[in-house]
This record gives C-alpha cells, structure tokens and sequence, in this order.
C-alpha cells in the first residue's frame, strides 16, 4: 500500500495522455509508410476554406507533392515517438501542433452552414482543434511525464551529485526505481506494436479516414437543403436510405452480364468509402446492407468514427438448422438495425418454413434490437401478417411497371423474384422487383408500421424523380436507393423536393 501511494499519479496521467496523442502520430505515420504509392495528393488537392489556395499550391509539381508526402510520413512518426517514449518531447508537441494546424486549415470547421457539419467536426473547435491544444499544454506545462528526458535528467543528477561527493557509488536505489519508470515506455510502445501488427493481419493498415479520400466538394455545394428524418423503432433515420447493392458489388443488371464486374472494378474500398463520406454529408444517416458487408462497414465506421446506422440484412443457416448465428454475427460487428433478407423471407414463406421467421424475429427482439422484415413478393408478408408476425417496419419492394424491360402481367408468378432466370422474353430475367405493384399497394397502405420501400428505381429502369414520387405517394415512409458517389447529391435534392411536393399521399406517416 505504502508503494501504492508513492506514485507520481499527476505524473502518471500526463505521461499517459502525451503517449495516447504520440500513438496516434505515430500509428497515422507508419499506416501513411507501409501503404503502397500513398500519396496527400488528394487531401490537398480538395482542401476548403480560405486557405486553399496554399494546399493547391503544394500539389502544383510533383516534385513538391513527393517532398510534402515525406515530410508528413516521417514527421508523424518522429513526432510520435518523441511523444510516445518522452525524447525531445516538448520539440516534439511544438512540431505536432504546427502539423495539426496545418490540417486544421485545409478542412476549417467554418465557413459553412452550422446544420451541415458532422460528428467530430463541430464548429471552429473540432477534434484536430482539442488534440492541438492539449500538445501546446504539454509544451508549456513544467512536467515531463516518464520517458527518456526525464532519464537524462535522472542520470545528470546523480552525475552531478556523485562529482559533489567525490564518489563513484551507484545511484540510490530510488533513483533506480525512477530509472525503470522511464523506461517502462519502451516496452509499452513494444506491446502496442505488437497488437497494432495483430490488427494489420485481419483489417490491414488503412488511412482512408485522411489524406487518400477525395470528395467532390463542387457537388456537395448544391446541396439544396437538408434530408428530412423519421424514426424505425428508437432510431431516427433519413427519410432515403443508401442502399448496399452497388458498393457490394450486387447488380440486379437483366442480361447486361460485365455489370457486376464493372461495379466492383469501380467501387474499390477507397472509392466505397468517399461514398459513404459523400452520403454522411449529404445527409444520409443509415445504410442497408447485405451480411457480406459487415466486416467493410464495421472497419470504416472503425477508421473515421463515422456514426452511419447500419441496418443488416440476414437469413439461416439451413445448412446447420441454426436461425441465429448470422444474428449473432452482426450483432458482433457492432450493427444498428437487424433486418430479415427479403430473399429468405420469399423462400421461408414459400417452403412453408414460416416458423423460421417467428423464431428469428423473437430472437432479434429478444437481444433488444429492432426487427425489420423484407420481402420482393407482397405474398410473403401478407402470409406473415396473418400468421401474427409483425415487424418493427417491413421492408418492401416498390416500383410501378411502367417501363420497358417489365415482362406482362400475365407471365409474372409469386416467388419468381431470385429464381429461375428465363430465356423467354416474356418471363422473369432479373428484370422485375415488385411483381403486382397494385397489391403492394394496397398492403402498404394498410400497414401500421413504418414502410421502407426499396428497389424503387426498379434497378435502374425507372427515372429517380419518378420512382420516387411513386413510392412515397404510394406509401413508403423511407426509400432505399443504391447509389454511386456522383449520384448522391443528385439523388438527395430530387428526394427533398419530392417530399415537399407530394400531393396525392394519402397513407399516414408512420415513423
């Protein structure tokens, strides 16, 4: 206990919080190094605000870029680990708040709307803002915390003392104590590194939270308001939601068969990531996704904080008889919204297995999440209605027939929606999402839980104004819409003024 006591504790939490900022210097600047042809370039080259104009200057040669880009990687990792270990560490909180202010200026939290601005990005005090003014404390605070300077000076003084005493006897054994203390930062920093390369084999180093993301500020700019919200259960969610086909590379694309590999080749992790940043500051809040892409939105949401709802879609495991353990999983990826696949559900109610998706939805609830139910044919959740299931919102595809790859009405079956593909022009060819839209409709409108309603573009075919005109008149009390970065701003406006200018709604609001 007496021990317990002697500790510096005042010394020990500065010491703490100067390595906590030297990690993240350094673990930024070793990600920046080991990432192959890593370059600032877009970072600077979208940067806002007044100062713009002295960034776009950095990237004018590429002679100037290349020395830029090295003085960022390798000033980050000296200054971490001057910070980190306690060497030249007053040197080093000066140089990381001259670093910090110049990212400060390349992206300042002013000069636009106070509404438009995101989690960590508040008006003039942001994240970068609060970390720079703890490192100008540590430069003027008189402790040094542990670390090597503090050694020098513990060697210096017992120099000193045993010149003083005309003896060359060893330090006492205090200083001994204060010796080991110093160097405690040295295996730390040791362990750190060993978890952070444990990390790197399951995620990879990844920087996409800074310099590799390129945004189109230009669209941005034509914004024309802000997404209206509702609320499914206890979450309050953007009136249009992203839908995760494109980023997951799913492409519902007829007979067109290079499309899926065309969306994959163009929606690499770093182009997925400027989209889901470009969705966020447009103003939408949430996205639903297929489980394959858990594991992405989990390590985005990991690398920049971003709170983006994550609504999950999952089914079975038949394989297994075990309803659960994709529930499970995403509960593990850390999820928002667990919604049961609207492919299953059509398979579920047509194999008569509707006590599957009983189970599943006691078991959602029962881990106190909100449950959604999907579904392509209306059969399936009207099957599920009389059977006494009802979600927290019904997820429901909502297109009209109206364009021209739509087969007849006479050759359209319940259940065909992710079966059989036909040869025949006049049968189901991954060309139709929402079979009978008048019976959706009809069953819409009599739900008395909110409606998101998806695929109402009908994969392509129908034009955004249109569709989504349709499905909110129609009643869907949110839209689902896969879109690619250069859609989204387009895609917002058009949402916003069709909310403002609906007419012949006559469904209630629900969430």
């Amino acid at each position: 206990m007496e021990k317990f006591n002697q500790i510096d504790w005042k010394k020990f939490f500065f010491s703490v919080l100067r390595m906590a900022i030297g990690w993240h210097f350094l673990f930024e600047g070793v990600s920046k190094l080991v990432i192959p042809n890593w370059s600032s370039y877009s970072y600077l080259a979208n940067s806002t605000g007044p100062f713009s104009w002295f960034y776009q200057m950095m990237v004018s040669s590429p002679e100037i870029l290349k020395v830029i880009d090295i003085l960022n990687i390798y000033g980050l990792i000296l200054i971490g680990l001057g910070l980190f270990i306690g060497i030249f560490s007053r040197l080093a909180a000066l140089a990381g708040t001259f670093l910090l202010a110049l990212y400060y200026f390349a992206y300042p939290p002013f000069g636009a709307s106070l509404f438009s601005v995101g989690e960590g990005h508040l008006f003039i005090v942001d994240k970068i803002f609060i970390e720079a003014g703890v490192l100008i404390f540590i430069v003027f605070y008189k402790e040094k915390g542990f670390g090597i300077d503090s050694l020098i000076e513990i060697i210096k003084r017992n120099k000193e003392k045993s010149q003083s005493q005309k003896t060359n006897a060893p330090p006492y054994s205090d200083s001994r104590r204060e010796v080991l203390k110093n160097l405690a930062t040295l295996p730390f920093l040791g362990f750190m590194g060993f978890l952070a390369a444990k990390s790197n084999k399951k995620y990879n180093f990844d920087v996409m939270s800074g310099a590799t993301i390129q945004l189109n500020q230009v669209a941005l700019s034509e914004l024309k308001g802000t997404l209206p919200k509702g609320k499914i259960g206890d979450h309050e969610i953007s009136r249009m939601v992203l839908g995760g086909n494109l980023i997951g590379g799913w492409a519902h694309s007829r007979d067109l068969i290079y499309v899926p590999e065309l969306f994959k080749a163009y929606n690499t992790e770093k182009k997925i990531y400027e989209t889901l940043i470009i969705a966020e500051k447009a103003g939408i809040n949430a996205i639903n996704i297929g489980f394959p892409t858990n594991a992405l939105l989990a390590k985005y949401k990991r690398l920049t904080g971003s709170k983006i709802k994550v609504i999950s879609q999952v089914g079975p495991n038949m394989e297994k008889n075990d309803y659960y353990e994709f529930i499970n999983k995403a509960i593990d990826f850390g999820v928002d919204i667990i919604q049961i696949q609207g492919n299953w559900c059509d398979w579920l109610v047509r194999d008569k297995k509707i006590d599957v998706i009983q189970k599943m939805m006691d078991n959602i609830r029962s881990q106190r999440y909100t449950a959604g139910l999907a579904a392509h044919s209306i059969e399936s959740i009207i099957a599920c209605e009389e059977n006494g299931i009802i979600p927290d919102y019904y997820m429901k595809t909502m297109h009209h027939d109206q364009y021209w790859s739509a087969h007849p009405r006479e050759f359209r079956f319940p259940f065909e929606v992710d079966g059989k593909e036909y040869l025949d022009h006049n049968r189901f060819h991954n060309n139709m999402f929402c079979l009978f839209p008048e019976r959706t409709i009809e069953f819409v409108n009599k739900a008395k839980v909110p409606v998101m309603g998806y695929k109402v573009l009908a994969a392509g075919a129908i034009e955004p104004k249109d569709g989504f005109k349709w499905a909110f008149e129609n009643g869907a009390d949110f839209i689902c819409v896969g879109m690619f970065d250069f859609q989204i701003v387009r895609d917002v406006n058009i949402c916003m003024e069709t909310l403002s200018n609906l007419n012949n709604r006559k469904r209630e609001w629900y969430g």
